[in-house]
């Protein structure tokens, strides 16, 4: 059950959008195209400013990029970011076809190649895509409706002020005279871009689309009917098909192979070595053994016939168990100090109690439904991939610098993305294909298995979290200590790092809101032994269940209500500054004026939940109730749990509450669907995730000991409630938060069903005794 159910609408047409439909296709038929790129000026017709102009190749807002419009009235609008489930590919173009007043079942959507001079960033990760292109996108609509009527107005001779636009045509009013969009489509091409500060964006009282839930992602009837287009399902004349055995151990390399028994399978062409590079190299592949054949069955069964001999290297002894240790010794010592207010070692000294809590999370895998793939044509120094890539324009600038050939020469053409999670914005697969294509002088796809998507994942880092906190005879919270130790995704281009960067140290930890005189927050050392890499909402998953599974335990101690507690730690509504002791503070690449630390927010998200969640409501023997909030990504997001459980440890949850406060929203049918696959992930990890190492080998492979949450586990019940915000607050982020408060929450709810307190993930599917 949801806060915003929402109807339906005709979905838009989509298809990849090639320079061949730009410069041949939509032109030859006197269709609004293309013409130069401009920037979005800073804070233009904006209430508020975004991180988006710091971000590589920043913003492009020009209408003849993004919108082309066919004679038969036919829009086009080009979708620049990857769609993996949020729905960016239906929402981008669905904000533009808004502001341009056009017809949404007469829209079609384009996918944009990796070109971010040409598009701006395509960096599909953050949680950023409508909080950065919110008014790009409506500004893009704007012009383009802007240049409509000054089209009609030329063709009648009256003034623009005398015409508007409405649902796919321009009017003049005073002779009831209308045209539609086709018939102005090469007029309008003609006209100049406006100027951005000319411009006029829609009252949102007037919004078609935005806000109000009618329109289902554009992609639902193709994923649904099996004919939408994933990695694997590209096709080249003459492709070959390959697998590869890569080092069972990062760092390692290849010594020997024979590959007699493998070229002996039907179907098996050629094995050869592919190229790796020395640990860390960012996203460069890490080499091996490749095996090539007529299709992947084979592939796979040349390299199960495979005798290599591997050099582990240094991280030969890396041991989970033992890493544990090493972690959790760090967090009891002293660390590098990141965060100092007040003085929290006296203040614990003189505390009249000391609560001490102790957590581990480890490693997690991405294990997306679609494990990576790609397809690679090198051919006369151009090459042309095909790949479900988060972040196109990187991959593009990627492959040209590994192959030393110019960017323009790249083409990078994007799939859909059966989940990507963070694993996809690491393009060494898409590197893989090319360099065997460009060896074999043929199309090549290189599919990892899902045994290949485990062991050799960037994972999300191992975490100890160590809090005290020091309360004071009225049982007032006057001290917080905060070690944590995790090696650091910088470890994935950096050797020898060893210590959180700073937007790690900006997710919960620093930045941590609460009303308290002393607080200490340290990073002891932590050294990476394999891949690191970002994980759906990062670091706020350790440090969130740290900082509210205390907030639990400091309720138990002081025997109060930890709905009540939480409030009175986050404080009175205001905005909280960043500590002056934090060196250059993180604010998820967002300025502060806009998007400050609202600790009314955040409280007001904790009352929504307790009042929708029906905090107080009477629970059967062996439930409980557990609650917590954290704000990521900009966005200010709670859940509200309650598990059941049995007399063997057994646990279930019957109900969950999800609250948000992502300010302006777009698409409230994505908001609840976001919110909804957070819990069922949330509870995934919580359950089931831990990745384990033995010899320097990850001892997992395929969802029976690496598992997901069944739809049997699932809540029969997830309600969604979104907190509507005014039009001039920025939107912010709703992919990656919702993740951290739901295995807090529940280790709570599962405290006060049985007074057992769970410091350490995962749970599996029985309580310990």
């Amino acid at each position: 059950m949801n806060a915003i159910i929402p109807a339906r609408r005709a979905p838009a047409r989509i298809e990849n959008v090639s320079r061949r439909f730009i410069l041949k296709g939509a032109a030859a038929t006197g269709a609004l195209v293309l013409g130069t790129s401009i920037g979005l000026p800073k804070g233009a017709l904006a209430a508020y400013n975004t991180g988006a102009g710091g971000m590589p190749h920043g913003v492009v807002t020009d209408p003849k990029v993004f919108v082309s419009i066919a004679p038969s009235g036919e829009v086009t609008i080009i979708a620049h970011r990857s769609e993996m489930g949020t729905g960016v590919r239906t929402s981008l173009p669905m904000i533009v076809a808004d502001e341009m007043e056009a017809d949404w079942s007469r829209v079609r959507i384009a996918q944009a190649p990796g070109d971010e001079v040409k598009y701006g960033n395509q960096d599909t990760d953050g949680s950023r895509s409508t909080r950065h292109y919110l008014i790009p996108m409506r500004q893009v609509g704007a012009a383009a409706r802007a240049m409509l009527v000054a089209a009609a107005a030329k063709r009648w001779n009256v003034p623009a002020d005398q015409v508007s636009a409405s649902n796919h045509e321009c009017v003049h009013a005073a002779s009831g005279r209308r045209l539609g969009y086709g018939d102005l489509a090469q007029d309008a091409a003609a006209q100049p871009v406006p100027a951005m500060d000319t411009l006029r964006l829609k009252d949102p009282k007037d919004f078609r689309y935005m806000g109000k839930g009618k329109i289902s992602i554009t992609d639902l009837r193709p994923i649904t009917v099996g004919t939408a287009v994933y990695g694997a399902d590209v096709r080249l004349p003459d492709m070959k098909y390959a697998v590869i055995a890569r080092p069972p151990v990062t760092g390692g390399k290849l010594v020997s192979f024979d590959p007699k028994d493998a070229l002996a399978v039907p179907g098996v062409e050629k094995v050869m070595e592919v190229q790796g590079w020395p640990w860390p190299s960012k996203f460069q592949p890490l080499g091996g053994v490749a095996v090539v054949a007529r299709n992947t069955g084979a592939a796979i069964k040349g390299r199960d016939a495979l005798k290599i001999v591997w050099d582990d290297g240094a991280n030969a002894k890396y041991d989970s168990d033992s890493y544990r240790a090493e972690l959790e010794a760090s967090t009891r010592g002293s660390g590098k100090v990141v965060r100092n207010d007040g003085d929290a070692e006296a203040a614990l000294k003189s505390a009249d109690k000391v609560i001490v809590g102790e957590y581990y999370l480890p490693h997690f895998a991405h294990v997306s439904m679609e494990p990576p793939v790609a397809t690679a044509r090198f051919a006369d120094g151009k090459l042309e991939v095909w790949a479900p890539v988060q972040s196109p324009g990187g991959t593009r600038d990627d492959l040209a610098k590994t192959f030393n050939i110019p960017v323009e020469n790249v083409t990078v053409n994007v799939t859909l993305l059966g989940g990507g999670f963070g694993r996809k914005s690491k393009c060494d697969f898409a590197i893989e294909a090319a360099l065997l294509s460009k060896a074999l002088n043929a199309p090549v796809r290189v599919q990892w298995t899902r045994e290949d998507d485990i062991h050799h994942d960037f994972l999300h880092t191992v975490s100890s979290e160590r809090i005290e906190a020091g309360l004071d005879k009225n049982g007032k919270v006057v001290a917080w200590r905060h070690r944590s130790a995790a090696p650091t995704i910088f470890s994935t281009f950096e050797a020898g790092a060893k210590n959180a960067a700073g937007f790690e140290l900006g997710m919960n930890f620093v930045d941590m809101p609460f009303d308290i005189p002393n607080v200490r927050c340290e990073n002891p050392d932590a050294a990476a032994h394999t891949r690191i890499g970002w994980f759906r909402s990062v670091s706020n998953i350790p440090h969130g269940f740290a900082q509210q599974s205390m907030v639990g335990e400091i309720a138990a101690a002081l025997g109060r209500d930890p709905k009540d507690v939480l409030l009175e730690l986050i404080g009175p509504a205001r905005i909280v500054p960043y500590s002056p002791s934090v060196e250059k503070p993180w604010n998820y690449g967002e300025p502060v004026d806009s998007y400050p630390i609202d600790a009314g927010r955040l409280r007001h998200v904790v009352e929504v939940l307790a009042d929708k969640g029906e905090w107080n409501r009477k629970l059967p023997k062996g439930h409980g109730l557990g609650i917590a909030v954290t704000r990521s990504f900009v966005s200010y997001v709670g859940m509200l749990v309650e598990v059941a459980v049995d007399d063997q440890g057994k646990w279930t949850v019957p109900r969950v509450d999800a609250c948000i406060d992502c300010g302006t929203y777009v698409n409230p049918e994505r908001i609840s669907s976001q919110l909804e696959g957070a819990v069922i992930m949330g509870l995934s990890l919580a359950k089931y995730g831990e990745i384990t190492f033995k010899n320097g080998r990850v001892q997992q492979n395929n969802y029976d000991n690496y598992q997901v949450l069944r739809i049997d586990e699932s809540p029969p019940v997830t309600n969604v409630h979104v907190i509507p915000a005014s039009a001039d607050t920025p939107p912010s982020g709703v992919g990656e938060p919702g993740v951290p408060p739901v295995a807090p929450a529940l280790c709570n709810a599962i405290f006060a069903a049985t007074g057992k307190r769970i410091r350490r993930l995962p749970l599996g599917q029985t309580l310990a005794t």
